[in-house]
This record gives C-alpha cells, sequence and structure tokens, in this order.
C-alpha cells in the first residue's frame, strides 16, 4: 500500500485548510492569539510562575507596601511591577486575578452557549407556542441593558443569601449574572439557523426513517449551526470578562480577598491620585489586551466562517 492510500488526519486536514491560511496569513490575528494564550498560560500556572503570594497574609510586610516598578527611583527588584498599600506584589496580584476573570468569563459563556443552543435548537424546530413563549422572554432580556441585568441578580443574590455567605458565594452569583443577560444571542441565532435547516432534504429523510425529533436536532442540525455560534462565543467571551470587572470594579463583584482584575482596578483607583498609579494600572493594561486580543480573534473567526467574504 503507497503512502498516498493512507487517510490524513485531523490535524493535516486541518493545516491545509483555507480556515488555517487565513489564520496562518493574517499577522495581526496571530499576534492576538499569541497573546491570549500567553495570558491564559499565564493565569493556568499562576501557583507555580507567580513571584510571591500575594493573598497570604502570613508574606506580607508592611515594610514593603507602595514600592513603585523596579524601573522607578525606589523600587525594588523583588517587585518589578511593584506593590500596593498592603505590600502584595502587583504582579503576583495580575496572575492570580487572570485566572479568576478567565474563569468567569469561559465558564459563563459555556453555561450561556448550551441554554441558548438548547432554546434556539427547540423553538426554531417546533416553532408554535414553544417558540413564541421562549421569545417573548429574550424580548422581555434584549429590552434591559446587560450590565444593568447582571447589577439586579447580584443585588438580588446579596439580599438573599446571608453576610457572612457573600465572598464565598460571590464567583456563583456573577456566572450565573452574567450567564442569564447572554444566553438570548446564541439562541435567536440558533433559531433562525435552526428554521432554515430544518426544510433541508436531511432532516426529511432522518424523519422519514423515523429519527426521534431531538435525535435530529442534536445529531443533524446542532452541526450545521455551530458557525456563528462559535464567532459569539469568542466575542461573548471579551463582553463576559468585561462584565465581571466592571461588576467587581463596581463592588458587587469578587472580594479583595479573593480578586479579579476588576477589583484589583477597583482597589487600585483609590491609590491613583496619591501617586500610587502602578497598582491600577498595569491590572488596567492586563484587561484592556486581553479583551483587545479576544475580540480580534472573534473579528478574524467572524469573517472567516462568512462564506461571502471568501
Amino acid at each position: 500500500m503507497s503512502m498516498e492510500s493512507y487517510p490524513q488526519s485531523r490535524l493535516s486536514i486541518f493545516l491545509e485548510s483555507d480556515l488555517y491560511y487565513r489564520f496562518r496569513t493574517s499577522r495581526i490575528t496571530v499576534s492576538a492569539a499569541i497573546v491570549t494564550a500567553l495570558i491564559l498560560l499565564a493565569a493556568l500556572l499562576a501557583p507555580w510562575i507567580a513571584p510571591h503570594t500575594p493573598f497570604d497574609v502570613t508574606t506580607l510586610s508592611l515594610w514593603d507596601s507602595e514600592l513603585p516598578p523596579v524601573w522607578v527611583e525606589g523600587g525594588d527588584p523583588r517587585f518589578v511591577l511593584g506593590t500596593d498599600n498592603q505590600g502584595r506584589d502587583v504582579l503576583s496580584a495580575i496572575l492570580y486575578g487572570s485566572r479568576i476573570s478567565l474563569f468567569v468569563g469561559f465558564v459563563s459563556v459555556a453555561f450561556a452557549m448550551v441554554i441558548g443552543i438548547v432554546i434556539g435548537l427547540i423553538s426554531g424546530y417546533f416553532g408554535g407556542a414553544i417558540d413564541a413563549f421562549f421569545m417573548r422572554i429574550a424580548d422581555v432580556m434584549l429590552s434591559f441593558p446587560t450590565i444593568l441585568v447582571a447589577l439586579l441578580v447580584s443585588g438580588i443574590a446579596r439580599g438573599a443569601l446571608p453576610r457572612e455567605m457573600h465572598d464565598s458565594a460571590a464567583l456563583v452569583v456573577l456566572v450565573f449574572a452574567i450567564t442569564i443577560t447572554t444566553w438570548v444571542q446564541y439562541a435567536r441565532t440558533v433559531r433562525s439557523s435552526t428554521m432554515v435547516e430544518r426544510s433541508r432534504e436531511y432532516v426529511y429523510a432522518a424523519q422519514l426513517v423515523g429519527r426521534q425529533p431531538f435525535a435530529i436536532l442534536f445529531s443533524h442540525i446542532l452541526p450545521n449551526v455551530m458557525g456563528p455560534v462559535l464567532v459569539i462565543a469568542t466575542i461573548n467571551l471579551a463582553m463576559a470578562i468585561l462584565i465581571e470587572a466592571t461588576l467587581s470594579f463596581l463592588g458587587v463583584g469578587m472580594p479583595p480577598t479573593n480578586p479579579s482584575l476588576g477589583t484589583l482596578i477597583r482597589v487600585g483607583n483609590e491609590y491613583l491620585f496619591s501617586g500610587v498609579w502602578w497598582v491600577v494600572i498595569f491590572p488596567s493594561l492586563t484587561l484592556v489586551v486581553l479583551v483587545l486580543a479576544v475580540n480580534l480573534l472573534g473579528d478574524w473567526l467572524r469573517d472567516a466562517l462568512n462564506p461571502k467574504l471568501r
């Protein structure tokens, strides 16, 4: 048997695809992917690569508080990006804070995507009263600003939970608040695509051979509507990170004892006008670079999967 007769692996097929060619020939997209991967890798490896453990009070010293970055006069080589008012290393805090922000972003996007896909498939396939019910709920959700709904959900959760549980439940509340405000985009997109796909010949063929509706939805229709969903998920990841940062900045997100990037910005903002600029500038730059890189990836994916632009 000649070498040419062996089937190609999925990796080799992808490397020869038009999608990968469009990716590697776009310098901006490659740069955005590298930046996103570096931030993600640094966040995942924070316990091993962070110079200090910033939230262990036994390792902190007030003598090290408000030290500037190492390249500024008075800086300490132990703290490359300086320290905050409690002597916590800013670089280590950013690494640990990025973990929280990325975790909230990925988990909330995953939950919103699952909920939106299921509702969109059911609404688009069955139509009628089921479709009207879900779409009216979606219309109501779209009539309110996303951040306002997230603030409302967070406020209700904090009012319903005992005060001593606020910090421990903050992560769950954030994920729930972001999920409930972002599932609508997936549902409406999948619904419209499903309404087109349900009239295709392969759906009629599956119905003729006795396939159950949910088997048709998840085995046949779902793979054909995932392209737009992946684009929305990529863009919504950046939006979810921003919503989490906004809620934390407003004081209804992660607590200072387990901060995200938004919490670090909020804490650092209190000392900005006292000259301790590095405590707020570096977490803010990290957030801006992360969101910009993810948005650039989302824009590229949207264009790459659009057949009209090929």
